[in-house]
């Protein structure tokens, strides 16, 4: 008699995503039976099961693989797939009041960002090219959905037309890329490729490399493919903008971050001027490109650019402590980014959406809370003591100063001097100028998210230690 086996065993490593394609699967079936009037139980159930992948990812330990080693879990795809979720769950949850002011309350949104999760995760968790590919390619098709969700709105349907031009040129890139590895090497498996790499390679792996790298880039937004960043944070709904700098960046980053160190540390040496040369560009460009800005969502932009920057900064260095700056640092943006953009969308006055830096006039004695909660972030964001932001720099600083990239480090800290110009002028605004009409009281999840990030970045000195012990073991995991 044959023997059955269950198939379980076999894909456990890869639950939380068939938790997630599960749920997105029967949400699809739900919201067609019930319609847009079944929304909020839709949110309810998809934000149910993020919260069940991240407890999931919480109890797996050691390293994992299934699919043939094409898909494989360790500390580090844990942590990044973790912060991952977190970003999906806060769209979802600023999203909900917004959706329904804005009647945009429609059910397909939350399955768009459950299905983009499962690309993103499978980003994190890629241990070959074409599973890599895969994840991107479902991450990216559900993302420019979304970025023109509100098709009534001209600046919504350009900025999704802008990020799909450009996304199908980076995947062509990306895609070029890998099969100049895959026919220069033999192989589309990361430990392979390091094996074929080891002890020399020809022009043609460095050809390939140099195109993942610019399709990687476009994911992250570093310079010089950034172009897309400003114009579809400024279209988008503004949930959707969150959505976009924050969950897509932590699986970009942990995308970037596994192909170089599991496939091509063998030749750190030719990478890493490339990661080193877009670090400076995008943290040059970060801190000055923004300071003409007023719109905030554009202001947030330039900023994120900067931050890759940063992030990439410990890439560069190649390091185990290099890695584990990037982690701690990506946890932080996290946390900053999606406090932020809380803000801005606490910033209505009369049913009106606001977004200019103006329209903070005086947000410190009409709505004082509020003033507090962005000071707080964007003392943050500069990189002022004892605030998150600041431990985040001197990670990834620490880092490159390590592996002797003193010229990157330097460049970082002046960067971060001078974007320090455009967020003081906010807190100048809030608190300085005469007051502009006070907002009306944001919804419940708005200040619940505004306030959990203001206490991460204050409180960050307390909870350092726990959050330092898990980017250490994640960037373990991978050397």
């Amino acid at each position: 008699m044959n023997q059955i086996i269950s198939p379980i065993p076999a894909f456990g490593p890869a639950l939380p995503e068939i938790v997630l394609s599960v749920a997105a699967l029967g949400l699809v079936l739900l919201g067609a039976i019930k319609g847009d009037g079944a929304k909020k139980l839709i949110d309810m159930i998809a934000i149910a099961a993020l919260v069940i992948a991240g407890f999931i990812l919480l109890e797996g330990t050691g390293r994992v693989s299934t699919f043939n080693d094409a898909f494989v879990v360790d500390g580090f795809a844990r942590a990044m797939k973790i912060l991952t979720l977190t970003g999906s769950i806060a769209a979802i949850v600023l999203s909900s009041r917004f959706l329904v002011e804005e009647k945009l309350a429609r059910f397909e949104y939350t399955i768009l960002i459950l299905l983009a999760t499962v690309g993103m995760m499978m980003m994190c968790s890629a241990n070959e090219l074409i599973s890599l590919y895969l994840g991107v390619e479902l991450q990216s098709l559900a993302l420019y959905v979304v970025a023109a969700f509100h098709r009534d709105n001209v600046k919504s349907s350009e900025a999704g037309l802008k990020y799909f031009v450009l996304g199908a040129l980076s995947s062509g890139m990306l895609l070029y890329g890998m099969s100049l590895v895959y026919g220069f090497t033999g192989s589309v498996t990361f430990p392979t490729i390091a094996k074929a790499v080891t002890g020399g390679h020809g022009s043609g792996v460095m050809i390939g490399l140099v195109f993942i790298v610019a399709g990687l880039a476009f994911k992250m937004s570093v310079v010089p493919f950034h172009m897309w960043t400003p114009d579809v944070y400024e279209g988008s709904p503004t949930p959707v903008a969150a959505f976009f700098a924050t969950a897509p960046k932590m699986a970009a980053v942990a995308m970037t971050t596994r192909i170089l160190i599991d496939a091509f540390l063998p030749i750190m040496k030719d990478w890493q001027p490339i990661i080193a040369f877009a670090a400076i560009m995008s943290m040059v460009l970060g801190a000055f490109a923004a300071i003409g800005q007023n719109n905030i969502k554009r202001l947030m932009a330039y900023s994120s650019i900067g931050n890759m920057g940063y992030a990439l900064v410990g890439l560069a260095a190649g390091t185990v402590q290099g890695i584990e700056g990037v982690v701690i640092f990506m946890t932080i943006y996290l946390a900053m980014t999606l406090g932020v953009f809380a803000v801005i969308l606490a910033m209505q006055v009369g049913g009106k959406r606001l977004e200019s830096v103006s329209d903070l006039a005086g947000a410190s004695r009409t709505n004082p809370g509020l003033a507090f909660v962005m000071a707080a972030l964007l003392f943050s964001l500069i990189g002022i003591p004892p605030l998150a932001g600041f431990f985040g720099k001197f990670y990834v600083f620490a880092a490159a100063i390590e592996a002797k990239l003193f010229a990157l480090a330097v460049i970082g800290i002046v960067a971060s001097v001078v974007s320090a110009f455009y967020y003081l002028r906010i807190i100048k605004v809030m608190y300085f100028d005469a007051p502009a009409p006070a907002f009306q009281q944001a919804g419940i999840e708005i200040r619940g998210v505004m306030w959990a990030s203001a206490a991460f970045v204050v409180l960050f000195v307390v909870i350092a230690n726990p959050i330092r012990s898990m980017a250490a073991a994640a960037a373990k995991s991978l050397f």
